[in-house]
């Protein structure tokens, strides 16, 4: 495999994306990028995949598990191999030695080769992550596809630069006066922890699976992809591909394995706590990640779980163009993205804007009426909303109405093609957000919990400095992905900044066009701090990869 002339390029130029944080990304967006036959074989190749058994010929298979249902309606019908984990984690280490003996650039060049395969099959990824996470089909084809692929490139980037800080040999001589010198050979070899374990999630199997999966195998770890029960294809699809190249490329294809789990077993318990397990990645409810920060004692943890993204409305110069962003961002995907903003802070005496003063009734109706408008249309909203990926999101949105007053209520669109969709329109719910009600101890406030899904709430606040004071208490306490705002004052965003400085959430300032507070670009943007309750870690940054190898040193007399 001619890896250094292919991928040496493309890893040059991720290296100098990471540093700079410019706009970069070698995976095309657009559908057409990839052929004219492409949108056609890549159905076909998914539809081919529909009702037979998944084979990896990877050790240890003591049996099939599947059971997955497209969000559409179909079921899936595949069937996965079920490990025997007594047999498959020793196998997986056996390969450890020659990765580790290849390399930095060996190992990262491999998994551009991966991410390039992956990358030519886009299309059938689409529909992959499309029938497991409910996502519309653009959608599904660029967050699960390119921007999927951007994001694991972005971990091999890191993980070669924070691997490379140390020279690989160094010659070391200390002089000693009239005496000859003391002198050293030194080597520097980076090894890998052992097996790292990447536990999927429903919504973003593939966009969320990659940072782990790709770091940890950059460093010189095999991986064990453990998959969500509800989106076991898209992470198995990765999982053959990887074991495709690794075997081309002469190493063993079992450093990257697969482990599906059979209805209720929860083998995801069973694998943490493991000790060959030494890396794991999770995203997911916070209270499977608590428990895996708590009890997976020999691993390192990586997680994000649950958080309350906010944004603080105190005044606006594009008052039009805020409410069309977001109501976009409430929309997209069914709000159910772990940046998706859920409490909107409004003064309770309103806001100036261009177009006047708005108070906060007419804040919360003309937010209603922007998100009414933007799904007005049953064929945008089925492109915008996708389908509920399961049947608790349907719930909190149900339940969402017993909460407050209604700002916009929620309605059900038919899916000509896929009639067996749940698809809704997010909810809106006005609430009060007096300080006595969010500061008293006993007090259970709707707003300070997570309600994953098509739902926000419209939070009524004394001031803009008792929604800081909210916001700093929200981050703290609950966590957050994002945070939004939007000022005209100097002195009120730098207000807004000092927060999210001092409580790490990663902020967006007065977006009216087409960037969104719920979206983050590979290469430039940071998804989560690692400074809040929301992720205990960013994608992607030194720290998320620098821990996963250690240097070992071997001296030799000179």
């Amino acid at each position: 495999m001619q890896l250094t002339e292919t991928h040496r390029p493309t890893l040059d130029q991720a290296l100098e994306a990471i540093r700079t944080r410019a706009y970069w990304s070698p995976h095309p967006e657009h559908p057409k990028a990839y052929g004219e036959s492409a949108p056609a074989d890549g159905l076909a190749a998914f539809e081919a995949l529909r009702g037979t058994r998944f084979d990896l010929d990877q050790p240890g298979t003591d049996g099939w598990t599947g059971g997955e249902v497209s969000p559409y309606g179909p079921e899936l019908g595949i069937e996965y191999p079920h490990p025997d984990l007594d047999v498959l984690l020793p196998a997986m280490r056996a390969g450890m030695g020659a990765w580790r003996e290849a390399g930095p650039e060996t190992r990262a060049l491999v998994c551009l080769e991966i991410l390039a395969r992956i990358s030519a099959r886009t299309h059938e990824f689409a529909h992959a992550v499309m029938h497991t996470s409910g996502q519309a089909f653009m959608m599904a084809f660029q967050a699960g596809g390119p921007h999927a692929q951007d994001r694991g490139l972005e971990a091999v980037a890191y993980a070669y630069a924070e691997q490379i800080r140390t020279p690989a040999a160094a010659d070391w001589s200390k002089p000693q006066g009239k005496r000859d010198p003391l002198e050293l050979r030194k080597t520097f070899t980076t090894a890998g922890r052992g097996i790292a374990l990447v536990i999927g999630c429903n919504t973003f199997p593939t966009w969320n699976g990659y940072p782990g999966l790709f770091a940890s195998l950059a460093t010189g770890n095999p991986v064990l992809v453990k998959p969500h029960p509800r989106a076991v294809l898209p992470l198995a699809l990765t999982v053959r591909v990887a074991r495709e190249v690794l075997a081309e490329a002469g190493f063993d294809p079992n450093l990257v394995a697969l482990a599906v789990e059979e209805p209720g077993e929860g083998i995801a318990k069973t694998l943490a706590v493991r000790p060959e397990i030494k890396i794991i990645d999770y995203t997911g409810s916070t209270e499977f990640g608590d428990w895996l920060e708590a009890n997976a004692r020999q691993a390192l943890v990586y997680t994000e779980k649950a958080g309350v993204n906010t944004v603080v409305v105190d005044s606006t110069d594009n008052y039009k163009g805020m409410l069309s962003n977001l109501a976009f961002s409430l929309s997209l995907y069914s709000g159910q993205m772990c940046t998706t903003p859920q409490n909107v802070l409004i003064p309770r005496d309103g806001i100036t804007t261009d177009a006047g003063p708005k108070t906060y009734d007419e804040v919360a109706a003309d937010l209603a009426a922007a998100v009414g408008g933007l799904l007005g249309d049953d064929a945008r909203a089925n492109g915008l909303l996708g389908a509920l990926v399961n049947p608790d999101v349907k719930a909190r949105l149900d339940a969402a109405t017993d909460l407050g007053e209604v700002a916009l209520a929620s309605r059900e669109v038919v899916n000509p093609e896929f009639p067996g969709a749940t698809v809704r329109t997010p909810v809106i719910v006005k609430l009060d957000g007096a300080r006595k009600l969010w500061e008293s101890p006993d007090a259970e406030v709707a707003y300070l919990s997570e309600c994953f899904g098509p739902v926000s709430f419209v939070v009524a606040v004394d001031s803009t400095a008792d929604a800081l004071d909210l916001l700093r208490r929200t981050v703290r306490d609950k966590g957050a992905m994002t945070v939004g705002a939007y000022t005209t004052s100097a002195e009120t965003e730098r207000a807004v900044e000092d927060v999210c400085l001092e409580e790490s959430a990663q902020l967006s300032l007065n977006l009216t066009g087409g960037v969104y507070v719920n979206q983050t670009a590979a290469f430039s943007d940071f998804h989560g701090s690692g400074g809040n309750p929301a992720a205990n870690a960013a994608l992607c940054d030194g720290a998320f990869v620098s821990n996963r190898f250690r240097v070992v040193e071997v001296r030799r007399q000179a």
